[in-house]
């Protein structure tokens, strides 16, 4: 590989990072998902009967363009994510966006959309949130949501639901929502459109709505028995019992609303808190609401004119400054440089500002002895700090010290400060490790599978158990720190990872799309513990990865393989996908911590990104390469296109021109 292309790229992808550094020093790309947020945004504005033309009218440009483009795939409807088939939940909430901006339904493209959806099952097919959506403007009745009575705000923890076994998400999402699903509000006016006809069956008719295909006996029977009995105990609920509950939920939202970032800093639990407010009666001007509307607010993603087409407006589900800033650092530093090492200086101090040390969150409630010490994934949100972002902040910091060496370098914070935060937050990784030897996202243990197989939780996703991705990132950390391989911690980490390979050589991947992904973590963290490219293991990793490679020598996957796990993985070798700028990148990192620096398919995979670089040093991706919750949500980071391939051929040249075929840090 000729090395005048290869330093071209870096510096010209090295510059175009450092023009997007906020002049505090941190960076946050757009953080893009399906069409159901700005949807719900719509939806959440007119029942409280707000409305604002200008912004409609650009949010209805957004779906409209959304749904041109993925004709070929959805046939008229929305996808959730680029490429992706129709998904009908996510066709309902936009169709019914669009009628409410003004779309009549007899336009063509209303049409055809109408007829996608009708084609799938209808809105009946909807899952669990788009019917309690739909219910709360009376185009279902309630008894096609399933009962989540806020009493279990008073449940015993020895009880089968607990809060405490649920994911942070969910915990956050559900609790303001048990109240609006008992008050059963109507919007403040009525909306004027009506979305019947996307039904095969009148909703008042519909006596079995779907449920969960993940669900698992006994479970599946007894928790739909136990919701009969909910359905027909509604308006039985003593009054005092009830207003126990409703205290209880509205005093858990009030301590975790987290200012103008949000509750649990996520678009739908934002939004839930806003109608729990309203069913309690909260006055308008109340701090905590207005507080609540403007974290809302903040999520809203305002796109310029460009090339003579109007402007667009969707609303991002979260914000990502921490973890961007983390990633871009860690691309910055593989460069190398006076300016990106003084950009990347910048951005730690930052990010020491943002370290929770004085929360002991939900986590805590599995772990009461861990003192607080990691990061969240936004702004703020110190309740619900994140395993992985904590790791991937540390293994930045301490790359940083050992790349400049004793002493400070230019814009680097003081040793002293990181020496500190390293250890706050090295304490607190470890206390989080699960009992498997792995690490979930945001809770310990959090492993109580029986509850995805309650009704309200048809997305499967309802829990935070261990996952290789994060766990790779720990592993990674702790080894990159100095940890010694035998130790208790590191050593159920590794047998924990090793257990987690597929057969065909690949990791799962929970966070990222999908299998490049989960084996871009893994064999990084291998790597990192110890384990040589001679291990089975990494064999079998590298084999795979040279046989995922498509014709033109990049990565590619989509969320369709995410179904394909359990058994249903129908081609070993995975769907095929059009290759992408972060997927090759995680692939080339892979390979090359498995030792397999030389390898044609390194060669392959850098110059297929070198072929696709912009002129402004970026890289184009429109696909989804960030992943929610498997088969229901998928994000697409804007900055993976920008960071990773940088951060991929910056280790090849580094690598290919040192001394050593060794990659020295953890990722």
């Amino acid at each position: 590989m000729a090395p005048e292309p290869l330093d071209a790229a870096i510096e010209g992808a090295v510059a175009h990072l450092l023009a997007r550094q906020r002049p505090d020093g941190h960076w946050v790309f757009e953080l893009e998902a399906d069409a159901t947020i700005p949807s719900e945004y719509i939806m959440l504005q007119r029942f409280f009967a707000r409305k604002d033309p200008a912004r409609e009218a650009r949010i209805g440009r957004y779906l409209r363009r959304i749904q041109a483009q993925q004709e070929a795939t959805c046939g008229g409807g929305w996808p959730l994510f680029h490429g992706g088939p129709l998904d009908v939940s996510c066709s309902v909430k936009a169709y019914f966006a669009l009628r409410l901006i003004g779309d009549a339904a007899g336009a063509p493209h209303m049409r055809r959309a109408r007829e996608a959806i009708l084609a799938a099952g209808g809105a009946e097919m909807s899952n669990v949130f788009t019917r309690a959506t739909l219910a709360l403007f009376g185009e279902v009745p309630w008894q096609a949501v399933p009962v989540m009575p806020p009493e279990l705000m008073l449940l015993p923890r020895w009880f089968p639901f607990h809060l405490s076994k649920i994911s942070y998400w969910a915990r956050t999402v559900l609790v303001p929502l048990t109240v609006v699903m008992a008050r059963r509000p109507q919007p403040l006016a009525p909306l004027g459109v009506t979305v019947q006809e996307l039904f095969r069956t009148p909703p008042a008719q519909v006596k079995h709505w779907p449920g969960g295909a993940h669900a698992a006996e006994p479970w599946r029977t007894l928790f739909r028995q136990m919701d009969a009995v909910l359905q027909r105990a509604h308006g039985l609920i003593p009054e005092t019992l009830r207003a126990r509950a409703e205290a209880r939920a509205e005093a858990f939202v009030t301590e975790r609303l987290n200012g103008e970032d949000g509750l649990g800093a996520i678009y739908p639990a934002m939004a839930n808190a806003i109608l729990m407010y309203h069913c309690l009666g909260v006055p308008a001007d109340d701090p905590r609401l207005v507080t609540a509307w403007v974290a809302v607010e903040k999520l809203v993603m305002d796109r310029a004119d460009q090339d003579g087409m109007p402007g667009e407006t969707y609303v991002q589900p979260c914000l990502s400054p921490v973890w961007d800033t983390a990633l871009v650092a860690h691309a910055l530093l593989e460069a190398g440089g006076p300016e990106a090492e003084a950009a990347v200086g910048q951005g730690l101090g930052w990010l020491l500002d943002r370290q929770v040390t004085d929360v002991a969150g939900d986590w805590a409630e599995a772990r009461p002895g861990v003192p607080p010490g990691g990061w969240a994934f936004q702004y703020a949100n110190p309740h619900y700090p994140d395993v992985d972002d904590t790791a991937v902040v540390v293994l930045a910091l301490d790359r940083a010290r050992k790349q400049a060496g004793p002493g400070r370098g230019p814009g680097r914070p003081a040793e002293a400060r990181m020496e500190a935060a390293i250890g706050r937050a090295t304490d607190w990784v470890v206390g989080m490790q699960s009992r498997g030897g792995g690490w979930g996202a945001f809770d310990a243990d959090n492993t109580h599978h029986h509850l995805n197989s309650i009704p309200f939780a048809d997305h499967g996703a309802l829990l935070d158990p261990p996952t290789a991705d994060v766990s790779g990132r720990c592993l990674a950390m702790l080894a990159q720190l100095g940890h010694p391989p035998g130790s208790a911690v590191m050593t159920r980490a590794v047998e924990y990872l090793l257990a987690e390979q597929e057969p065909d050589g690949a990791w799962y991947g929970r966070w990222g799309v999908n299998y490049v992904y989960g084996t871009w973590s893994a064999v990084t963290a291998l790597n990192a513990a110890g384990l040589g490219a001679s291990h089975p293991a990494m064999r079998r990793a590298v084999a795979w990865l040279k046989a995922a490679q498509n014709e033109d020598g990049g990565w590619g996957e989509d969320g369709e393989s995410y179904p394909r796990r359990g058994g249903t993985r129908a081609d070993p070798d995975r769907a095929a996908a059009p290759s992408s700028a972060s997927q090759t990148a995680w692939a080339l990192l892979a390979l090359m911590a498995a030792g397999a620096v030389e390898d044609a398919a390194v060669d392959r995979g850098a110059l297929w990104l070198l072929r696709h670089q912009d002129q402004d040093g970026s890289w184009p991706e429109q696909d989804y390469t960030g992943t929610g919750f498997p088969r229901v949500f998928y994000l697409r980071y804007h900055g993976y296109a920008r960071l990773f391939p940088l951060w991929a051929l910056a280790r090849v040249r580094n690598l290919r021109r040192g001394n050593s075929r060794v990659v020295q840090f953890g990722l």
